[in-house]
């Protein structure tokens, strides 16, 4: 039974997305029905389609009560917004509908699993949230909340766990047809950790083990933990809040963490071999994983960063997207992500340039637009010698005569930054990021993924990427390369549609 208040919300989200223009949105990433989205949530495959939901606030551009909006897609890039599917409207989750994840059940159904949020007044006045474990079960479409919630509480805590930092459930089907689930959780002192639970049916629960502790290294809480097996590895995801840096690693305060190790079948503990940063850029948080049909573990993330969640102007019907979906692997002991392969389909138009001389300020024949896949290759060590030995390259993107973003490379110091302090905004929020990149065999390889808000840097096929996110006006186009010094480059160009 669809409740009053997930009834007006999802009347609400069909009446007012008929005001934004499909040009409005960007084409191949989701952003909102309407109004606001942060975290990805339950992404997974169900009935032959992808399933997408998300934290959302159908009724401003805003953070505000939780709900969960809905989208499915056959491909992972063309998405089909469906009517949210969860809203606070029990006691138990009244303040919020939090993150979380889904699975589908032996009896065909799908199941949610998410967390519900209730505000509890205190003393001095202010408020603090209480946050439970709770289920929700449908078709795909609808869904209804479990009798038994919540299935987690501060009775399922161990000791020292804090009730008020107790959320976003990954659930998964174990091969012994059993169900296991992490959860983020800290100490009374704001210590990270994640939590394991075990369940014979998906509806009752038991704590199993605190599978990792942070141990006061990685910020504070950790939030929206994801954990797999990964080319023999095991892989332990989380975002944590309030990181220092390290360091060119965890830049972003609230960031993310991938860390890769092996798990203690007996213990029930993950047990950590290598740390790394998942995304390097400005905009990424809270990614999540699925594991595909065919076999490919494929992540998305919420492309955007908690510190610049108002970059956007107001007046605008939505804020926030998710980045482009990333198949995921290990090699060398380090996490590997790419563009899923979905996205070849879309190239069109290819521009070939190659051994193409940079000094100055350079542009090409049939290289410019906004919805672009473009690789490059940079003959760094070609480059280092002689009187016009490089000290920089950039490459300038969504440009006109007044606004640009950039990525930029100093080969002398091996680093690598994206900066969009001239794509048009009109605040001081962060605008650039730097990482530490590896020259491969002479060579540094790019590939620039762009959509109309967004761009995504992957570094040497997937060592490394760097997301962001920019509103310079669409008719921005241009693409222009620039050498302090000489530089060979080649150029791939694609035009996505």
């Amino acid at each position: 039974m669809v409740s009053q208040t997930l009834r007006e919300a999802r009347k609400y989200e069909e009446t007012m997305e008929k005001g934004i223009r499909e040009e409005e949105r960007p084409m191949f990433h989701l952003c909102p029905r309407v109004g606001w989205m942060n975290d990805p949530n339950g992404f997974s495959f169900y009935k032959g389609e992808y399933h997408l939901f998300y934290q959302y606030y159908p009724y401003d551009s805003v953070w505000n009560q939780m709900h969960w909006g809905h989208a499915v897609s056959k491909d992972l890039l063309h998405w089909e917004y469906l009517p949210a599917a969860l809203a606070p409207d029990v006691s138990y989750d009244k303040d919020g509908c939090f993150s979380g994840s889904a699975m589908e059940l032996p009896d065909g159904r799908q199941l949610l699993m998410y967390t519900g949020v209730v505000k509890e007044p205190r003393i001095d006045g202010s408020f603090k949230d209480i946050q439970t474990q709770c289920i929700a079960v449908g078709d795909g479409r609808d869904y209804e909340k479990d009798s038994r919630n919540p299935v987690l509480d501060a009775e399922d805590l161990p000791e020292g766990g804090s009730r008020n930092d107790f959320r976003d459930p990954k659930v998964w089907a174990a091969e012994d047809g059993t169900y296991r689930c992490v959860v983020g959780n800290c100490t009374e002192d704001h210590d990270g950790r994640i939590l394991l639970y075990r369940s014979e049916d998906g509806f009752r629960w038991e704590f199993v083990s605190i599978l990792a502790e942070n141990k006061g290294r990685f910020g504070r809480m950790w939030e929206c933990p994801d954990f797999f097996r990964l080319d023999g590895k095991y892989v332990l995801l989380t975002s944590p809040q309030d990181m220092m840096p390290k360091g060119f690693e965890y830049h972003n305060g609230n960031g993310t963490l991938c860390l890769i190790g092996s798990y203690d079948q007996e213990k029930h503990v993950f047990l950590e071999e290598r740390d790394q940063a998942v995304d390097y850029g400005i905009d990424f948080y809270a990614p999540q994983t699925l594991l595909a049909p065919d076999g490919r573990r494929i992540m998305i993330g919420w492309m955007q960063n908690w510190d610049t969640s108002n970059l956007r102007d107001k007046k605008h019907a939505w804020f926030g997207q998710m980045s482009l979906p990333r198949e995921l692997s290990i090699e060398n002991g380090r996490l590997i992500q790419k563009p899923v392969r979905e996205l070849e389909r879309l190239r069109s138009g290819e521009v070939r340039h190659e051994h193409v001389v940079i000094e100055g300020t350079s542009s090409l024949p049939g290289v410019s637009g906004r919805r672009i896949d473009m690789e490059l290759t940079l003959h760094v060590d070609e480059a280092l010698g002689g009187e016009k030995g490089l000290q920089k390259f950039a490459l300038r993107f969504a440009q006109d005569e007044v606004c640009h973003t950039a990525i930029s490379f100093r080969p002398h110091e091996s680093l690598l930054k994206i900066d969009r302090k001239f794509s048009g905004s009109r605040r001081a929020f962060i605008h650039q990021r730097r990482s530490l990149v590896q020259v491969r065999d002479g060579v540094l390889k790019l590939r620039i993924i762009l959509d109309r808000f967004s761009a995504e840097v992957f570094v040497n096929n997937g060592e490394q990427v760097l997301s962001l996110t920019f509103y310079t006006d669409q008719s921005a186009e241009g693409i222009s390369f620039y050498a302090d010094g000489q530089i060979v480059i080649d150029v791939v160009k694609y035009d996505l549609s």
